[in-house]
């Protein structure tokens, strides 16, 4: 590997600025969800550069695949995954595939679309005239997550500017619709996308993520009996009802912290987000809606056992109060995502340590995540060992002028290339 590694440094140190061109590119253009993608998305044009660019670079497959609303109904209907009722005009993944000497294959998975710019006044460069800064590649959707895609795609053009084979075959997918709960990669997972082993090249703060925490969001309604408030014996205060149920859920909460750990992880969280109800001080609410998230660990705790405990928490509050006996809040579910979590005894997570090591000359730090990501739909749906990592950090994702770093950048192109070479070898 140490003649390999010589001859990657050389061709990323030589054409570096062309790599750097290409990030510059693709994040010049606008490819925002709409409303969580709930409304849609401008994924297109985007999508369209990089099949330009993977013609450029001779890809031996170019495919685009449109999102299709059934492809989410199966989804949902088979592994409880995917956000229904999307607007998918003009949005479609895109496959490429780069034949090598072995049939053995890895994929590199990354999402094209990003969250729209927000608080315009506060960025120090328009968001979409993406610049380096210094040491900093700053603009929208830099490290949430165009450098890691763009990363990727640059190792298999080190690659072909050093006039080297693929010694495995190298396969893309970039997706749509990830903000909006990762349906784009639940699409590529219907369409029968898949590989020997999957790389999704979210943001890590040059750490591995072998796992990440699954999540439900709960919407939790209460009816109370509006009156004046000066008046308010004859009323029912909705808002003051609600508050014993986030209670209930805040114990639920403490019960777990107790009882469930993880190596990788932080242990489980209730969070109320949004709080609705009233219309004035003189009026007792007879409405009030919390929205909660809930992240739950994997291998310890289930989908399945999360709503069930979620439910029974909230109705046995309810048995202690007169009103709520006999007035049971509607409670629904409007998002979910299942866990993940690699075994870290597979060879493709010693590939990965040794592709690190031989770039970076040092060991890598493997950690989990307590946000979700495209990493449970290629290793739960498409069962395919699965790890993330990328340029940037988590930090920077959705902020105002949001960057990477040229040095995260080049590493992440050099790592990804080393992890090709050792995966071949595995």
């Amino acid at each position: 590997m140490k003649e390999d590694k010589k001859w990657v440094n050389e061709t990323i140190e030589k054409n570096k600025q062309k790599y750097i061109d290409c990030l510059l590119k693709l994040a010049s253009i606008d490819t925002h969800d709409i409303g969580h993608g709930i409304e849609g998305g401008l994924e297109g044009a985007g999508q369209e550069y990089l099949v330009q660019l993977f013609n450029e670079m001779q890809a031996d497959s170019v495919e685009k695949d449109p999102l299709k609303e059934e492809s989410i109904l199966k989804c949902k209907e088979l592994y409880r995954e995917g956000n229904t009722g999307h607007n998918y005009e003009n949005r479609f993944n895109v496959y490429a595939t780069l034949n090598g000497k072995s049939e053995k294959s890895i994929l590199f998975n990354g999402h094209i679309d990003h969250m729209p710019a927000d608080n315009l006044k506060a960025w120090d460069i328009p968001p979409l005239e993406p610049q380096v800064i210094d040491d900093r590649i700053t603009g929208l959707g830099i490290a949430d997550m165009k450098a890691g895609l763009m990363a990727c795609i640059m190792a298999s053009m080190v690659f072909r500017d050093a006039g080297k084979e693929f010694p495995i075959t190298v396969k893309y997918a970039t997706v749509c619709d990830e903000e909006g709960g990762g349906n784009g990669s639940l699409c590529a997972a219907m369409s029968g996308v898949k590989a020997d082993a999957v790389v999704v090249c979210e943001p890590t703060n040059y750490e591995l993520i072998a796992a990440h925490m699954g999540w439900v969001f709960f919407e939790v309604e209460v009816e109370g009996i509006a009156v004046h408030s000066g008046l308010k014996l004859a009323g029912v205060n909705a808002i003051e009802k609600a508050y014993l149920l986030m209670q209930a859920i805040d114990d639920l909460e403490h019960r777990w912290l107790l009882k469930y750990k993880h190596q990788l992880l932080p242990p489980p969280s209730s969070n109320v987000g949004v709080i609705c109800g009233g219309e004035a001080g003189s009026t007792i609410p007879d409405y009030c809606s919390f929205k909660t998230c809930v992240h739950y660990l994997p291998g310890v705790m289930s989908h399945e056992q999360v709503v069930q405990e979620y439910t029974d928490a909230i109705l046995k509050r309810c048995e202690g109060d007169e009103w709520l006996s006999q007035h049971k809040p509607k409670i629904s579910i409007y998002q979910t995502g299942n866990p993940f979590e690699m075994d870290l005894s597979h060879p493709f997570v010693s590939a990965f340590q040794n592709a690190y090591e031989n770039a970076m000359e040092r060991p890598v730090k493997i950690v989990g995540s307590p946000a979700g990501c495209d990493s449970r739909t290629w290793h739960n749906i498409v069962k395919c060992p699965t790890l993330q990592y990328g340029p940037g950090s988590l930090e920077q994702c959705h902020t105002v002028n949001e960057y990477v770093t040229v040095d995260q950048y080049l590493d992440a192109i050099k790592i990804y290339v080393n992890l090709i070479l050792e995966w071949a070898e595995k």
